[in-house]
């Protein structure tokens, strides 16, 4: 139980739903991305009775989308009152985890009370991105630079080779931690612990009702063929490392008045958050200190925590980061993560902020739940969130 609880006017997040993750390119290859999420927010406002119009602002992390304002679109596509604004954040990776804790921070500053916060991708429908050259020519590139050259800007799974190295998490290691996460997964869908948070979303290819990304067959002699991905004798594989995933997900937060009668069994609290750089050479660590710095300051010890979720680009950056943390492994994605069900980049924070809600039915009042997340360019996020009463009766 914590040293001390959260503060009786926190924000609360009182629903969270997700789409099905698809391997990109897959069963939600023709969904643009603002349909992914539009369902996502219908749901929320729908099934906790919330006024639509008392939503204050929409806020959305997008990673690699075409620019715009995702967030504004989707409240749109929603049907969402017009007079319902909408900001995108852009942290990568980070993105969504930045969203949830961006309309926290907006909710205790009192600039309103209903935030529909998250985060969405659609690698599949992602945009080509381009340059001119100095000849006026278009140059293709495949991602933007997220450091300057003499800091280095490595790839994500070289700098995950590094990180894996220098903290000493060998092949086997990675391989088993993936493959934990692929059973863990399987064993969730086929209890059912995935059906309350999932909204089916239609595309061209008909209704998409479960993730695709789990793999049955996978076991530790198939893992072990994988070659070395990123680095020539690396530790770092195709099997050890995430699949790129299209996705949406969302959570509804609100202060502890406005949540009074609306439709809701689970209730977190926002303990607080913290956002923390690293070296970007190692840009897989920055989860880890963020989560340091925030477990500091809010006087938590990572033996306290009841459930852990983070995001699973590479095995090893996981591993090296719970093991710098302290983090019992068996709070840790206890549902799988995404070795399993895939990177949804801009949608991954809050994906974990959706699975916490979902483990904390489970669990005791006073419970600390911890989501964290490593970004491109040396960049962590973590948030702490307290289980607490649903405010007033629930109908």
């Amino acid at each position: 139980m914590p040293d001390r609880s959260a503060d009786p006017s926190a924000p609360l997040l009182l629903l969270g739903r997700r789409t099905p993750l698809t391997r990109a390119g897959t069963a939600l290859a023709d969904v643009p991305v603002h349909r992914l999420l539009a369902p996502i927010l219908q749901r929320l406002v729908t099934e906790t009775g919330l006024a639509p119009e008392s939503v204050a602002d929409v806020v959305m992390g997008n990673a690699v989308g075409a620019g715009g304002n995702l967030a504004r679109l989707s409240a749109l596509e929603a049907g969402l009152p017009l007079s319902v604004p909408g900001v995108t954040v852009d942290r990568q990776c980070g993105s969504g985890l930045d969203a949830v804790v961006l309309a926290c921070r907006l909710a205790q500053a009192g600039a309103g009370s209903a935030f529909l916060a998250g985060g969405a991708e659609s690698i599949s429908t992602a945009p080509l991105r381009g340059r001119r050259g100095a000849d006026g020519e278009v140059e293709f590139y495949r991602r933007a630079r997220f450091s300057p050259e003499h800091l280095g800007d490595p790839g994500m799974g070289e700098a995950a080779e590094t990180v894996a190295r220098e903290h000493g998490i060998d092949r086997r290691r990675q391989d088993a931690f993936a493959l934990r996460s692929h059973r863990r997964a399987l064993e969730a869908a086929a209890a059912g612990r995935f059906d309350e948070e999932l909204v089916p979303v239609t595309g061209a290819r008909g209704e998409v009702t479960a993730d695709n990304g789990p793999r049955p067959r996978l076991n530790a002699e198939l893992l072990a063929r994988f070659p070395a991905a990123f680095v020539d004798g690396g530790t770092v594989t195709a099997g050890n490392s995430c699949a790129d995933a299209d996705g949406a997900a969302a959570v509804l937060i609100a202060t502890p008045a406005a949540a009074h009668g609306l439709r809701a069994t689970t209730a977190l609290a926002f303990r607080g958050a913290s956002t923390q750089g690293v070296d970007p050479t190692r840009l897989g660590l920055g989860a880890a200190a963020a989560a340091a710095r925030l477990l500091a300051e809010q006087g938590v010890a990572a033996r306290q925590l009841a459930a852990v979720e983070f995001n699973e680009a590479f095995a090893g950056q996981v591993l090296a980061c719970t093991d710098l943390l302290g983090i019992d492994e068996r709070v840790l994605n206890a549902d799988g993560g995404a070795l399993a069900l895939g990177h949804a980049y801009g949608a991954s924070g809050a994906v974990s902020v959706v699975r916490l809600l979902a483990r904390a039915r489970d669990l005791p009042e006073g419970s600390l739940l911890l989501a964290m997340i490593s970004s491109a360019g040396g960049i962590g996020t973590a948030a702490l969130f307290e289980k607490t009463a649903v405010p007033g009766p629930t109908r």
